[in-house]
């Protein structure tokens, strides 16, 4: 039974303004307007918008998600080398944050340590420049 974009977001569990900017971005179709009445959306339609939410939330963008929707299963090896990097991605940014944690907790150790009404070391810490021997 076909859908209107209302009852398309509320069995995808989206807005419509999320439907509009899928369509504007090219990852799902917007159906013809009728002469009278409104755009009416397969059902399928709710398992592709289920598709790109749950690759966006294994951490894909929209451009990695309209490439993987114009693949089919007989890609896996793509997909998987596509997947692969994504994990290397993930990996350095978990890499990334665990060294900002480090700068961060060694600021706040300073300022725990050093703390004074009239100076605060963490604000005098990103006051100073670089340190770019280190």
């Amino acid at each position: 039974m076909p859908l209107t974009i209302g009852k398309l977001a509320k069995q995808a569990g989206v807005t419509i303004e999320t439907i509009r900017y899928y369509q504007r971005k090219g990852l799902l179709q917007e159906p013809e307007k009728p002469l009278y009445g409104y755009r009416q959306y397969p059902p399928e339609a709710v398992a592709r918008i289920k598709f790109i939410k749950r690759a966006q939330q294994a951490g894909f963008t929209l451009r990695e998600i309209a490439e993987l929707l114009s693949m089919d299963s007989g890609h896996c090896l793509d997909v998987r080398k596509m997947a692969e990097q994504k994990r290397q991605q993930i990996d350095q940014q978990i890499k990334d944050l665990n060294a900002l944690r480090n700068v961060l907790d060694s600021l706040i150790e300073g300022c725990q340590s050093a703390s004074t009404a009239e100076k605060c070391s963490l604000i005098d810490a990103f006051s100073s420049p670089p340190d770019i021997h280190s």
